[in-house]
């Protein structure tokens, strides 16, 4: 520092702005090297266009302005949100631009595990309420997948752990995503490996996961804070892939076990959910391939049973033609008694048919009535018809044989007197058999008639409606029943009932005179 010029008349000494400037920065910066500062950021809009950072750390008396340089703000492990309680590490200076002192921080970390918890609970709260924690999203977990996906660390022990725990029980093929599990970087690996095993095509080079499992041991709230960072979160919720999370133990919590479709406690519960036991797949198909034996020989050997009980059941060929033969005999011996019946039948009628001269005439004098009406549309109609005929013929001519008239003449008689005797003993044949039906019908009508049964001693009752009467409760003193026998109806009115009892009731002596009651 220049020596300051005396004033006339003063011997205080004179400073340039820059030299009071520079001599606070200097003993600032050498009395304050490295600090941590706890309080309160306030004032942060994200990083500059240029890369920095410019905020604020505040409590309840006191402000101090901060400033994070590019290179070290792509470097922390916590970036900065406002309103969050800090622990800043830094350099304190001044700027000599605006006579104002700051910290340049270093790094900075979240003030204790309640500022993490008040973080991380604000942050689930964001992303629940956008749904990624619904369980509508999430996936099944295949029950024997072919390729299995982890996503950790290639030299810590979980990796050991889980590739030992899935040969032991299902041995299949593996695909290891090598990430960072601690440090600023994690947020950005993982999610970059899940998005990646998504990518993945069918059929492609690299076989496609059918599952994959994020795995990390245990740890505290810092070591675990890359598995709460938002780009993971969401990366595992929008996999087409189900994902399993296995971080930390099982008392450790992370926004990506709400995110995935389901949560190991450890990562070797994680390979156990993900591949079931060989041996016990084996042990279930034999014990299910011997039950399928076993019900395929019960089933045969009782269809096999069934088939000899329906084979006993058959009747046999004599059996089954007996009653056929019988008809036929009985169809034989009828024939020539009907033929007989229908010659006798045709003569009557023949008989009957005779013309008389009278009937002669009046058929006679209507026909040449009709032919003379229609002797007029004759011509006409001849003509129309021997034209068609005319047509017809020359188009089938060429490929018909016309017959003698004589010969199709003959034809035609002998078909008709055919039809004729088969209509008659049809006719014959029918009447008996309905006659056979009235007469089984009538015997069992008469079988069945309750007039048989009056025959016997019983007695119908009706009353004054003539409706049946059933039951003695519906029989009142005073009423007038029907009483009808086997051979004639007698009229009877309704005494007082009395109570049935164990013994046979002596049975009332008539009354004197008339013809008396029956109950």
């Amino acid at each position: 520092m220049n020596s300051p010029q005396p004033q006339t008349g003063t011997n205080i000494g004179e400073y340039s702005v820059s030299e009071i400037s520079g001599a606070l920065k200097r003993m600032v910066e050498d009395t304050f090297g490295h600090v941590r500062v706890r309080g309160e950021i306030s004032g942060y809009r994200g990083p500059h266009s240029s890369g920095h950072a410019y905020f604020a750390l505040k409590d309840e008396r006191a402000r101090i302005e901060a400033v994070i340089w590019k290179g070290t703000f792509s470097r922390l492990r916590f970036k900065p949100e406002e309103g969050m309680e800090v622990i800043a590490t830094g350099k304190l200076t001044t700027y000599p631009g605006s006579s104002k002192y700051q910290i340049v921080i270093e790094s900075i970390e979240p003030a204790g595990a309640g500022a993490l918890m008040a973080l991380l609970e604000e942050r689930r709260k964001k992303l629940a309420a956008e749904g990624l924690f619904d369980a509508g999203r999430k996936q099944l977990i295949p029950h024997m997948p072919k390729v299995v996906g982890v996503v950790t660390s290639p030299t810590g022990a979980v990796i050991r752990d889980i590739i030992h725990r899935i040969t032991d029980r299902f041995p299949l093929h593996v695909i290891v995503w090598p990430v960072r599990v601690q440090g600023e970087t994690t947020g950005a690996e993982v999610s970059a490996a899940v998005a990646g095993f998504n990518a993945l095509p069918e059929g492609g080079p690299i076989p496609r996961p059918d599952v994959l499992i994020v795995a990390r041991g245990g740890g505290s709230l810092e070591d675990l804070w890359g598995f709460n960072d938002e780009a993971v979160v969401r990366a595992v919720a929008d996999s087409d892939i189900p994902v399993i999370s296995a971080v930390g133990h099982e008392t450790d919590w992370t926004l990506i076990d709400h995110a995935a479709d389901i949560r190991a406690p450890t990562p070797t519960g994680a390979a156990e959910m993900a591949v079931p036991v060989r041996a016990e797949l084996e042990s279930t198909l034999a014990s299910l391939g011997a039950r399928l034996k076993g019900c395929i020989s019960r089933s045969s050997e009782r269809k096999r049973e069934r088939l000899r009980a329906c084979a006993r059941a058959l009747p046999s060929a004599d059996q089954l033609l007996a009653m056929p033969r019988r008809r036929f005999d009985e169809a034989a011996s009828r024939l020539d008694r009907g033929f007989s019946v229908l010659v006798e039948r045709r003569k009557a009628r023949l008989q009957k048919a005779r013309l008389s001269p009278a009937t002669l005439q009046q058929r006679v004098a209507e026909a040449r009535r009709r032919l003379e009406r229609e002797a007029d549309q004759l011509p006409k109609c001849a003509r129309a018809f021997l034209r068609n005929r005319r047509n017809d013929l020359d188009r089938r001519g060429a490929r018909l044989r016309l017959e003698p008239i004589e010969t199709r003449s003959r034809n035609a008689r002998e078909r008709l007197a055919g039809l004729a005797g088969r209509k008659d003993r049809a006719v014959d044949v029918r009447g008996r058999h309905w006659r056979e039906r009235l007469f089984a019908a009538s015997r069992m009508l008469g079988s069945l008639s309750y007039t048989n049964v009056l025959a016997r001693g019983y007695a119908l009752v009706r009353d004054e409606a003539g409706l049946p009467v059933t039951r003695g409760d519906a029989v009142k003193p005073g009423d007038r029943l029907a009483i009808q026998f086997a051979d004639r109806s007698v009229d009877a009115l309704a005494a007082k009932s009395k109570p049935s009892s164990g013994t046979a009731a002596r049975p009332p002596s008539p009354p004197q005179g008339g013809q008396g009651t029956l109950l």
